[in-house]
């Protein structure tokens, strides 16, 4: 059994020991495969502050920062677990995927657990080796039964990652990526109709701003019949995020060209949520002319915050089943949801490589604006229209310097003739998924009013 688990076990089990705690853990060799490793965290006092070493020392350790999802709790007990993968870079190359568990067992005492093995093997070693885990390991005294095991466990779900690893989740057996993902958004689809979106994004314009009211009425004018801004999705900010969530997936489906469907929602429950956005849980039923039959939908549904430009963005994660499926799946639904995450730092390095002939260009309309003033003395009229022009020249760059200061980017809806201002994480996220739709805007086409 040692020699069988030399490449993955050995290295893992001195990496705890050395570099987590200084309490000596316990660990099992499961008979089935994986690694199981036990016991107390030296110097942690929350379940956050544990797993956040292990994850520090599993990148230490093997020259890759560990991808993680997103934290859950574990059922039946105050636990809290997430998923990671790693490239083991310094170890040949090998993957690694696994479960961090941590509890908080004393005010001053945290207790961990890490059950990992090859990335491939976990989906068929996870449910023993957490079974054996639950039989030796009673965190702060409760004793966790097989059905309380975390769901993604359970349901037997393997790890995945984009090719850009922006972004992961874990899938059910039989399921698949589709092509295309990255930039932060996944999509996959399961062999019995099923679906996945995650990260899914539409674009929308706050129909109380009375900028975007103004464009409303000219979208409305026989002059803008014709135009983008008779297309594009006006919508209330602010009201019921059930009912926004349905009104807003028909009208981007007409949009689109589709046919819009019925929504069903029968659950809502509000979640709490990071930063500004504004983010509920929601349980329904939906029937699309271009799908086949009814389906039960999870989903998470979030608003951004409303732009300077009366814009705002609305996510989608989101999992669609056959409905007589509902029941049998639902809890492999939820865990698929939970284990979605994203890369941020990954999304944001992947925008700033892309901003940076914007920034260039700034530079270059900074020179052409110098060149400009030494030239505009020799006539008061050719004076004030390079005055006038390197006055715009260098509003434009100001505001596409301040962008890059603030991680923005500016992109063009082709759809609508659109611009706004957006995260580069999301302005990212849109050009990958449709970059016939979104494109990026250099500094110099950027639209007075609007852009700055």
């Amino acid at each position: 059994m040692q020699k069988r688990f030399l490449g993955i076990a050995v290295p893992f089990l001195t990496l705890v020991t050395l570099c987590v705690a200084q309490t000596p853990l316990k660990t099992i060799n499961n008979p089935g495969g994986g690694l199981i490793v036990y016991g107390p965290v030296d110097g942690q006092t929350s379940e956050a502050g544990a797993m956040g070493t292990i994850l520090r020392s599993m990148h230490t350790r093997y020259g890759d920062k560990p991808q993680v999802g997103k934290p859950f709790r574990v059922k039946g007990s105050s636990s809290m677990a997430v998923y990671f993968t790693l490239t083991k870079k310094t170890q040949g190359n090998g993957q690694i995927a696994g479960l961090i568990i941590a509890s908080k067992v004393a005010n001053d005492r945290v207790e961990a657990a890490v059950v990992s093995d090859e990335g491939p093997r976990l989906r068929t070693t996870i449910n023993p080796m957490l079974k054996t885990l639950f039989g030796a390991w009673h965190p702060a005294g409760t004793a966790l039964a097989a059905g309380s095991m975390p769901s993604a466990a359970a349901a037997g779900l393997h790890p995945v990652v984009t090719p850009d690893r922006s972004a992961g989740a874990s899938l059910p057996p039989g399921w698949e990526m589709l092509p295309g993902n990255g930039g932060g958004t996944l999509f996959a689809k399961g062999p019995n109709n099923e679906a996945a979106f995650l990260g899914f994004a539409i674009l929308a314009m706050n129909s109380r701003d009375p900028r975007v009211q103004q464009t409303m009425r000219f979208a409305q004018s026989a002059a803008g019949r014709n135009t983008s801004y008779a297309h594009a999705i006006y919508y209330p900010y602010g009201g019921d995020l059930g009912k926004t969530f349905v009104d807003l997936v028909n009208q981007w489906r007409i949009s689109k060209g589709a046919q819009p469907g019925t929504i069903e929602i029968t659950s809502q429950q509000r979640v709490p949520s990071a930063g500004r956005a504004n983010c509920t849980y929601l349980m329904g039923r939906t029937n699309f002319p271009d799908r086949n039959g009814s389906g039960a939908i999870n989903t998470v549904f979030c608003l951004g915050p409303v732009g300077p430009a009366g814009t705002y963005m609305a996510y989608i994660n989101q999992t669609v089943v056959p409905v007589d499926r509902a029941d049998k799946e639902r809890p492999t639904m939820m865990a698929l949801l939970q284990s979605f995450w994203v890369d941020q730092a990954k999304v944001s390095a992947e925008a700033a490589a892309i901003a940076k002939p914007t920034i260039d260009a700034i530079h270059e309309i900074g020179r052409r604006a110098a060149q400009q003033a030494a030239d505009s003395h020799a006539a008061f009229d050719a004076h004030n229209r390079s005055v006038e022009a390197r006055w715009d020249a260098q509003d434009k760059a100001s505001q596409g310097f301040s962008n890059y200061l603030l991680d923005q980017t500016v992109i063009q809806d082709n759809y609508y003739n659109a611009h706004g201002t957006f995260w580069n994480d999301t302005a990212d996220a849109l050009v990958k998924s449709d970059p016939n739709r979104f494109e990026y805007v250099p500094t110099p086409n950027f639209w007075k009013g609007i852009d700055y």
